[in-house]
């Protein structure tokens, strides 16, 4: 048993100290530093193979799946504060990317062929957040047309500024707008949502009467001992979505593209009568 214990351990200390520093920030900006240092750690937490085989074995435990929430939840809080504070910093010209937001930006760079973004490409990023690095990095290298939407009109107007300074505020716009206001959403050629975006089921069943059987889904999210650092996707969309799913053991999120699922007449009359 002990081995849960030290793996326990691990998981209360990582949203212990989160939470702390998320709190000092207020008193010292120094804290920052501290308190990105502690999502590098995490980021590494959730990849590291011998902490995955501790997963499996105890991923059941009540303990563990209740500090794991907790850490999630902690770690939420903690990219929001961080995301704000590199928002500051670089429109103060004193940005420096954390580990985990250099991976983040690798990862995306990585990913643009698989999700097939173009000039053409009409994007909606949903979460986007205050330092929106995925939604400027997929507009720098590909020039696609990008709107970005958060529930913070925080990060909203943050996030406007980072575009004004990456010279990107003609390509990617901001709004806290819901997916059914937006007319832009006919159009969307892709639609991307965070790994942070807690409801990805009621985002998804928004979408899904509004856009067109060709757009791509783009979900990010993070199953298992991943759940630590991402809003986990459990469920099977077989039924309503075609899906390709990208593991990325090297990264501390994977992704699933969907596309609508289109039956023909014989293929709905099977499936309406199933049992």
């Amino acid at each position: 048993m002990s081995d849960k214990y030290e793996f326990l351990y691990s998981i209360k200390m990582l949203g212990f100290e989160m939470n702390e520093l998320s709190t000092y920030v207020e008193e010292s900006t120094y804290c920052y530093e501290l308190l990105t240092k502690k999502l590098n750690d995490l980021s590494r937490f959730v990849v590291s193979e011998d902490n995955n085989k501790q997963w499996q074995l105890w991923e059941g435990d009540t303990e563990i799946m209740k500090y794991s929430e907790k850490l999630r939840d902690a770690s939420s809080n903690a990219i929001c504060t961080i995301e704000k504070y590199h928002s500051l910093c670089a429109l103060n010209n004193k940005t420096d990317l954390s580990e985990y937001m250099s991976t983040l930006c690798d990862s995306v760079s990585e990913q643009l062929e698989a999700f097939e973004f173009n000039k053409e490409s009409k994007i909606i990023f949903i979460g986007s957040g205050a330092f929106p690095i995925s939604a400027l990095t997929i507009a720098r290298q590909t020039d696609a047309e990008i709107m970005c939407l958060d529930i913070d009109l925080e990060a909203v107007e943050t996030g406007k500024n980072m575009a004004e300074l990456s010279g990107l505020e003609t390509r990617v716009s901001f709004t806290n707008k819901t997916v059914s206001e937006l007319s832009f959403i006919t159009e969307a050629t892709h639609v991307v949502i965070a790994s942070l975006v807690k409801n990805k089921l009621e985002v998804l069943a928004d979408l899904s009467p509004v856009i067109s059987q060709n757009t791509k889904v783009i979900i990010r999210y993070g199953n298992g001992l991943k759940s630590l650092f991402n809003y986990p996707l459990y469920q099977d969309l077989s039924d309503e979505w075609n899906y390709i799913n990208i593991e990325q053991s090297e990264h501390f999120y994977d992704t699933v593209i969907l596309k609508k699922l289109v039956l023909n007449a014989d293929e709905r009359k099977k499936r309406k009568y199933a049992c």
